[in-house]
């Protein structure tokens, strides 16, 4: 992972815990194109993985951490993220896998960050 992709992961944790209250214990970013690609891993909250102990639980937390997460990015724009790299956020998609406390994220920016960025 390049400087500004590892940068870039902690943009995203920042955002996360101010505004979900918890941010992944671990992520990483790969710039691709227009794409910020991240997989993160410990997601879940004590409460959330006691939730997910049944299939109700998990199908409500995987919506809750899928189109909740979108609209917060919808409502909230990540503004630190678009100063970072000069550039305008366009969309979110997001999934996660409950069981495996494991989740993608992928950031669409107006502006091919890859060869912005990771220049050789």
């Amino acid at each position: 992972m390049h400087k500004y992709e590892a940068e870039f992961s902690n943009l995203v944790r920042s955002f996360r815990k101010k505004h979900m209250g918890k941010g992944p214990s671990m992520i990483k970013t790969t710039f691709c194109k227009n794409w910020a690609i991240c997989e993160m891993e410990g997601n879940l909250s004590p409460i959330e993985k006691f939730i997910s102990s049944s299939d109700e639980g998990r199908h409500m937390l995987r919506e809750a951490r899928t189109e909740m997460v979108k609209e917060i990015y919808r409502k909230t724009p990540p503004v630190e993220m678009e100063e970072f790299l000069q550039c305008k956020f366009v969309e979110l998609f997001v999934d996660i896998d409950i069981e495996r406390d494991f989740g993608m994220s992928i950031f669409v920016f107006d502006e091919n960050i890859q060869e912005k960025f990771l220049k050789s």
